[in-house]
């Protein structure tokens, strides 16, 4: 994955030398100096620099600290006052009008989210204004196996290929998504209608797979050639569940078929931490403050993450965009502290966690000498109110300024913001709400 990265860098700077002065200028080491810098290192705590110095270069991070020599020609910028810390991995995300499978039948392992992903949606920069520098984009839960997600890197490019991570191989990076619980149950034939069901249907796909994975694979089946990288480890599944009960059953099979899984959402997590504590499972978390009328979400609360935390859970918060606007995940981190979980924790949980989780922590989630300059700048305490993020890095290119009046656009506006077609639409009904049409 890093040579891929890399790869990748060394194009851009090929291509900023045949630009011109204006691109060349892009490659000239900056130095922010002066900040608060939460490097997020170490294994625990914020790593926390009091006038701090970041320098970057050519995408990544070159040196950070408090006795930090400066390049003779770098470009500084004072940060005096200033917050710096990792862009956020953002674990859940549904942003680029991503879609999966479809209602011929409860499991999909074939489908894969790249294929349906419009990398030019106003979504992707909307969630660069709240400082999210990588997402695990997903396809729906109202499925048992509703497809493979996507690990996206918001950079600025102009297809998926440009967005994907990818591993040493050169392979498109993602996990596969299953669910239990309520979403899956339907009253067709070729989906559960119980959640025994449900169970059963999964234990029987992973029985077949074990078969076509142990054998010669033929014929070739695209979506069992993924169960096998399900099988081997080589590919983490995301496992929507909520109640504790359907927590349990997502444990038994993980146990069972010997799987890498990461609980995604768990509202009642915290009723089985120490199971889930026992078995090493991390948990990608949620905090909603307003449920909504979803039956599954009733008993959730603010106090699960630092439950989770308490009891030895390896937690990171998502946001399930558009469930939590991708703008305000540092208010879900204030929403979790105020539950009970630790400050250092919550601001973990967005940053290294994330990356943990995923595995890409060799490259993103902390900031340290060799890994890719994604970072923020924020205007003070991450988990204040009255903080605002004024900078989103992504592998050393400023992509999200708050002084430009369109990216400031994509951190205020409302539905629609970015999209003239959508805004424009949005207006059109407003307005005809406030005539009193329909």
């Amino acid at each position: 994955m890093r040579t891929i990265k890399r790869a990748a860098l060394a194009a851009a700077s090929a291509s900023a030398l045949l630009a011109g002065p204006a691109a060349l200028a892009q490659e000239t080491p900056v130095a922010f100096t002066g900040a608060t810098i939460h490097t997020m290192t170490g294994p625990s705590g914020t790593g926390t620099v009091e006038n701090g110095t970041l320098v970057i270069h050519n995408g990544e991070i070159v040196a950070v600290g408090a006795n930090v020599a400066i390049p003779a020609g770098a470009e500084v910028r004072d940060a005096t006052g200033m917050v710096i810390m990792p862009g956020i991995v953002d674990t859940h995300s549904h942003i680029g009008q991503v879609s999966g499978a479809d209602s011929s039948a409860a499991i999909q392992p074939d489908v894969r989210a790249l294929d349906s992903i419009n990398v030019r949606d106003s979504s992707i920069a909307r969630a660069r204004s709240g400082g999210v520098t990588t997402a695990n984009i997903m396809p729906g839960s109202g499925f048992l196996m509703s497809g493979q997600t996507f690990y996206m890197h918001l950079t600025d490019g102009t297809t998926i290929e440009d967005y994907a991570w990818m591993d040493d191989d050169g392979d498109i990076m993602g996990g596969m998504k299953m669910a239990n619980g309520t979403n899956p149950l339907r009253e067709n034939p070729a989906f559960p209608s119980t959640r025994a069901r449900s169970a059963a249907m999964v234990r029987q796909h992973f029985v077949a797979a074990q078969e076509y994975c142990g054998g010669d694979r033929s014929p070739r089946d695209i979506g069992m050639d993924a169960m096998c990288e399900v099988l081997d480890g080589s590919r983490l599944v995301h496992f929507h569940t909520h109640r504790a009960d359907d927590i349990m059953t997502a444990l038994r099979l993980r146990r069972e078929f010997g799987f890498n899984m990461l609980i995604q959402h768990g509202m009642e997590s915290d009723r089985v931490a120490r199971e889930i504590a026992a078995e090493g499972v991390p948990v990608s978390a949620i905090l909603v403050d307003s449920p909504g009328g979803k039956l599954e979400a009733a008993n959730a609360n603010i106090e699960s993450v630092g439950r989770l935390e308490d009891a030895g859970v390896f937690v990171s918060l998502h946001s399930d965009d558009n469930i939590v606007d991708s703008r305000l995940m540092f208010r879900q981190a204030g929403i979790a502290v105020r539950g009970g979980m630790s400050r250092e924790g919550a601001l973990r949980a967005l940053t290294i966690n994330g990356a943990v989780q995923l595995g890409l922590d060799e490259h993103v989630g902390s900031l340290e000498a060799g890994k890719m300059a994604d970072f923020i700048v924020m205007t003070g305490d991450p988990l204040s109110v009255y903080t605002d993020v004024t900078q989103t890095w992504v592998m050393g290119e400023l992509l999200f300024d708050a002084d430009d009046p369109e990216d400031l656009l994509m951190a205020t506006g409302g539905y629609g913001a970015g999209n003239p077609q959508l805004n424009t639409h949005v207006l059109e009904r407003e307005a005809l709400m406030l005539e009193g049409g329909q």
